[in-house]
């Protein structure tokens, strides 16, 4: 059985030279066709050397069957591989730039064959290292050199276009700044509305520079507000304003600060807008317990929380461009107990989702506008520190949440840049939570009766 062995690879080896004789000759003259006689030698010579060894050993059906398809695989392989070496080798110089990113080391082929499924790319790295180097490093360079001009790849978030009016941003600590600037990173226009008391130090400290170091974006340049607006969301026009408001020393100065009149206002100065963000909240007896809030406390909750979101599309619904997002922020004590969060304010936030629903219903007809809701977790903003517990809600989150950290304002930002953009052109009435999972806990897990249960915790 040796001998027989040892006879027919002679002979498939002088079949082998024959054809790459005729080849070589056929590259001189340029007749393709002997070329094809090499690859069918070699496939001939590969497949019948398997089969004296599969009948000198004897192997099972099953290792039989295995190394058929990896003659089957190996045949293409190969060829794909030689293929690879002539000048044409720019398809695989693609396909690196896509499946690598442009990097060119050694590792990077583990991961290309992973990728392919292949178990060892040993003869890949010997053979095609420098030759793919040189290639992907010019598709790398045109990618550069078109990035500015194109989308990247992927998935990206590209607002590039689009206008954004944020109701509710007065410092650089809370939400609506951190929503406005994930906004403006990825491309759109801000304009935001502020609170007509804090209109002037908002104003002061941008001018002043005091915020600069927050406006800092991820690309290194700088966050710009096109144009900052009076606003007072809990009065929807000027008849609606007391004279006690109207005479108020801290609205002195200003004007059009009605939901109506800032509606207009944008629609004189810009024309329309794509996305709108509610980020304002204002509960005067939020310290009380629910039994301890009076009517006026209660109602007053449920429309600077509520009905202003309300009122706010009801008025910017006309200048919305069709296909736009609109966005406002809720809390967990919607739907669950919060000992603390009182006057009213649960019961403004769960008005605030039931509302939400609605009105992806209703804008969604008139204007395909999607209108969806973030739960955000607790944070260590200005607005928060005025309820009196929020570093007790933080540091039981941080206990009891799936995930172990402190939530920052870019999450719940960049969660706002998601709702706006195409990329949730289908998401329209949810309520979005980002809390580190906090809303998925029934129990709270730093509870004492849990002290003999080996609960997992974040070793970091």
């Amino acid at each position: 059985m040796t001998l027989i062995c040892w006879i027919c690879v002679f002979v498939l080896v002088k079949i082998y030279e024959r054809d790459f004789s005729a080849t070589k000759n056929s590259e001189k003259y340029g007749d393709p066709k002997n070329k094809k006689s090499v690859k069918s030698s070699l496939e001939v010579i590969f497949k019948v050397l398997m089969l004296v060894f599969l009948c000198r050993f004897r192997a099972p059906s099953a290792i039989l069957h295995t190394l058929k398809m990896a003659t089957a695989s190996f045949s293409g392989l190969q060829f794909s591989m030689s293929r690879s070496c002539i000048p044409s080798s720019q398809k695989i110089a693609d396909a690196s730039a896509v499946v690598l990113g442009g990097k060119s080391k050694i590792g990077s082929w583990n991961k290309l064959a992973s990728a392919c499924n292949v178990a060892s790319v040993q003869p890949f790295q010997r053979g095609f290292t420098s030759s793919s180097i040189k290639s992907v490093k010019i598709v790398t360079k045109a990618t550069s050199e078109s990035s500015a001009e194109s989308a990247v790849s992927g998935l990206p978030i590209n607002l590039k276009g689009k206008r954004a009016f944020i109701a509710g941003v007065a410092d650089d600590n809370g939400y609506g700044w951190a929503i406005a600037k994930s906004l403006a990173a990825a491309g759109a226009e801000i304009l935001v509305g502020t609170w007509v008391p804090a209109l002037n130090i908002f104003e002061s400290s941008l001018r002043r520079g005091k915020f600069d170091g927050s406006r800092i974006l991820p690309d290194g340049s700088m966050m710009e507000i096109t144009k900052v607006y009076p606003l007072d969301a809990v009065f929807d026009n000027p008849d609606e304003v007391p004279e006690d408001i109207k005479t108020n020393k801290r609205y002195a100065g200003s004007s059009k600060w009605t939901v109506q009149e800032v509606a207009e206002s944008v629609k004189e100065d810009f024309g329309s807008i794509d996305i709108l963000v509610h980020s304002l909240a204002n509960g005067p007896e939020v310290t009380k317990p629910l039994l301890e809030t009076s009517r006026n406390g209660y109602l007053a909750a449920i429309s600077a929380s509520s009905y202003s979101y309300v009122s706010l599309l009801k008025h910017f619904l006309p200048i919305l461009n069709p296909g736009g997002s609109s966005i406002s922020l809720t809390y967990i004590a919607s739907e669950r107990i919060i000992p603390g969060y009182g006057g009213g304010m649960s019961s403004a936030k769960a008005a605030l989702e039931s509302d939400t629903r609605v009105l992806a219903f209703e804008a969604g007809r008139k204007r395909k506008i999607r209108v969806n809701t973030i739960s955000a977790g607790p944070l260590r903003s200005r607005a928060a520190k005025a309820i009196g517990f929020i570093d007790m809600m933080i540091d039981y989150s941080l206990a009891n949440a799936p995930l172990q950290k402190e939530l920052s304002a870019e999450e719940v930002g960049n969660a706002a840049a998601f709702l706006a953009s195409p990329l949730a052109s289908a998401i329209t009435g949810t309520v979005l939570y980002v809390d580190n999972g906090l809303n998925a806990m029934g129990v709270g897990v730093d509870s004492p009766i849990f002290k003999d249960l080996d609960i997992p915790k974040d070793q970091h």
